[in-house]
């Protein structure tokens, strides 16, 4: 077996191996909102659950040589952001909104989504989601990188609200392939669910 030292390795070289190994990654599509009200959005594969109680979720925004993307600074700034499910019907346009654009520039715009407004949070979602959270700021942390200069932040959401499309809802579960979630691999490759099985916990 290899032996690497990530000590030893660029930003990039890490960046490569983890992506490449850690799959397949669930997608948060996010939407937020600037202080001049413009709706910003933007994928991110760095995501996963945090608590069920209460519901929190966690998106990583890694920074561009040190600087902080539209989104996190978004949400620090007024605490509140949506996250979508990515979707075999909504990823051609959600990968359109990975387009680096000036903040005063809207990506939903960019890629022909729709936006609806949410119920709790003043943050607007888009439709082409067939789940979304509302989401409020629990807490962020600044990771990584050098000395005063973090390499990410980490965005821990409170879930505030659900909005999930009846077609994929059954007896408060979500069927997974009427969902037809998309995950994230490495470079410009995505995968599809596919062959499910099952495996029962030992008691």
């Amino acid at each position: 077996m290899r032996k690497i030292d990530p000590q030893q390795l660029s930003e990039r070289e890490n960046y490569k191996f983890l992506i490449g190994s850690i799959i397949p990654r669930p997608i948060a599509f996010v939407t937020s909102v600037t202080e001049e009200g413009v709706v910003n959005a933007a994928p991110f594969s760095f995501f996963n659950i945090v608590s069920s109680n209460p519901p929190m979720i966690s998106v990583s925004v890694q920074r561009k040589q040190g600087e902080m993307k539209d989104t996190a600074r978004n949400i620090l700034a007024n605490r509140q952001f949506v996250v979508h499910i990515v979707d075999t019907d909504n990823v051609e346009k959600v990968n359109k909104t990975a387009a680096s654009l000036p903040p005063e520039e809207s990506e939903v715009e960019i890629a022909g989504m729709t936006l609806v407004e949410s119920t709790k949070i003043g943050v607007p979602g888009v439709k082409e989601a067939k789940v979304r959270f509302e989401c409020e700021l629990e807490t962020s942390l600044e990771l990584g990188g050098g000395e005063n200069n973090p390499g990410c932040d980490l965005i821990i959401g409170k879930v505030v609200y659900y909005h999930i499309e009846e077609s994929i809802y059954e007896n408060g579960r979500i069927d997974p392939q009427e969902l037809a979630a998309i995950s994230r691999l490495a470079g410009n490759d995505y995968a599809k669910i596919g062959e499910q099985f099952t495996i029962k916990r030992p008691l």
